[in-house]
C-alpha cells in the first residue's frame, strides 16, 4: 500500500511539473506568434516621391523687355539747294517791301495834304513791291533796231494780285521832301494769297 501510494504520488508530482512546464512554452510560443503577426501588421513606409528640379525662370520676352528707342537722325550738314525757280517769298519767313512818294509832286496846294497824299502814295508803292514779291509781275518789252543801231526801246510791266494781313512797320520821312513806308507780310499766308487770287480770277470768267 505504501509503495502504491508512493508510485501515485511520484507521477502525480510529474504530471504537475509537466503541465507547469507547457503552459510556460505554449504562452512563448504566442508572444513569438504575435510579435511576428505585429511585423507583418506594420504598414511598410511609402516611397518617397521622385525630386523633381524647379524650372528656372525663363528669360524675358523681348516683348516685356523695355526696346531702346532708335537714334535721332543726324541733322545733315548740308543744306538743300535752293532751286532758282523757287520764289522769294517761299525763301524768306517774312517778306518786307518798301515804298517811297514825293512830297512836292502831289497835286494839292495846301502843304499838310501834300504831305498826307505823299504817305498815302508811298503805301500804295509799298503794297505794289509786296504783290510783285507774291505773284510776280508781267513784263511787256519792245526793242527797235534799225541799222544796227537801236531806235526805240520800251517797256511795260503790271501787276495784278490780292494782298491781305500786310503789317505796316514804319513810315519814315526821308529827307525834307519824301516819305518812305515799309509793310511786312508773314511768308506763310503767301500760298493762301495765291488760292485765293486764282479762285477770283477763275469765277471772273465764268461771268
Amino acid at each position: 500500500m505504501n509503495k502504491m501510494s508512493k508510485c501515485s504520488m511520484l507521477t502525480l508530482a510529474v504530471l504537475m511539473s509537466a503541465c507547469q512546464t507547457i503552459p510556460s512554452v505554449a504562452v512563448a510560443d504566442n508572444a513569438s506568434a504575435a510579435a511576428e503577426v505585429k511585423a507583418d501588421a506594420a504598414p511598410v513606409p511609402a516611397p518617397a516621391p521622385p525630386t523633381v528640379a524647379e524650372p528656372k525662370a525663363a528669360a524675358a520676352s523681348p516683348a516685356s523687355s523695355p526696346v531702346a528707342p532708335p537714334p535721332p537722325p543726324v541733322a545733315s550738314s548740308k543744306e538743300e539747294p535752293v532751286s532758282m525757280i523757287t520764289p522769294m517769298a517761299e525763301r524768306n519767313a517774312t517778306i518786307r517791301a518798301t515804298g517811297y512818294a514825293v512830297i512836292s509832286t502831289q497835286n494839292h496846294k495846301n502843304p499838310s495834304q501834300q504831305r498826307l497824299m505823299a504817305i498815302r502814295a508811298s503805301k500804295l508803292d509799298a503794297y505794289r513791291a509786296l504783290t510783285e514779291q507774291v505773284y510776280g509781275q508781267q513784263l511787256d518789252a519792245t526793242t527797235t533796231v534799225a541799222e544796227m543801231m537801236i531806235t526805240s526801246d520800251t517797256f511795260r510791266t503790271r501787276v495784278q494780285g490780292i494782298i491781305y494781313g500786310a503789317v505796316l512797320e514804319s513810315i519814315t520821312p526821308i529827307g525834307d521832301d519824301t516819305y518812305e513806308t515799309t509793310l511786312s507780310l508773314d511768308g506763310r499766308v503767301v500760298n493762301d494769297l495765291r488760292v485765293l487770287y486764282l479762285s477770283q480770277m477763275a469765277a471772273a470768267r465764268r461771268r
